[in-house]
């Protein structure tokens, strides 16, 4: 999973905001579509996905099939720049992403957009040890991304899509209990 670089810089942890019935939080002061659900940091950018561990990268890009349901469900309402294409479709509704990736994707994904209202998983905890790693006190290697955050961080992701990410980029440890939380 090659690491690219998008144009996002925070010079902060950003503010992050839980979006009301949903396991994610958004980041309504930034001018970006910046989402933290499972652990993880997400991040939709020029018709791409990108994932990260750490809230200022560096970014993985991520396939539309492997994009966790959750976050494709996140409604039109918290995207602070919203796509043009999005225009018109209800801000409290989910993007059209069948009608946007096509049929063969709409097929592959059956079911992402219904869901029983209430039945959400609770949210992860933020990883809010990263607040004190700002400017140039931001670790830039992975490698001391993934140290700090084994120590720092006690969450395992739940969702499979998310795990499998993670799983990559943050070797699970040795008798790690697969719902720890923070």
């Amino acid at each position: 999973m090659p690491s690219v670089s998008i144009g996002i810089n925070l010079p902060t942890y950003p503010d992050l905001v839980a979006i009301p019935g949903y396991p994610v939080y958004y980041a309504p002061q930034l001018n970006a579509n910046f989402f933290f659900y499972d652990g993880m940091y997400w991040i939709y950018q020029d018709d791409y996905w990108y994932s990260s561990i750490w809230y200022n990268g560096p970014w993985d890009r991520v396939d539309p099939e492997y994009v966790p349901v959750f976050i494709l469900r996140i409604p039109v309402y918290y995207y602070r720049q919203p796509p043009a294409y999005f225009y018109g479709w209800r801000p409290d509704a989910p993007p059209h992403w069948g009608d946007h990736w096509g049929r063969e994707w709409e097929q592959r994904r059956k079911g992402w957009d219904r869901w029983i209202r209430g039945t959400a998983p609770a949210p992860a905890p933020l990883p809010a040890y990263q607040r004190q790693y700002t400017n140039e006190y931001y670790p830039q290697r992975i490698e001391q991304q993934q140290e700090l955050l084994q120590k720092n961080y006690r969450y395992w992701p739940h969702d499979p899509a998310v795990r499998q990410r993670y799983q990559q980029l943050v070797p699970k440890p040795q008798g790690r209990d697969e719902n720890p939380q923070e």
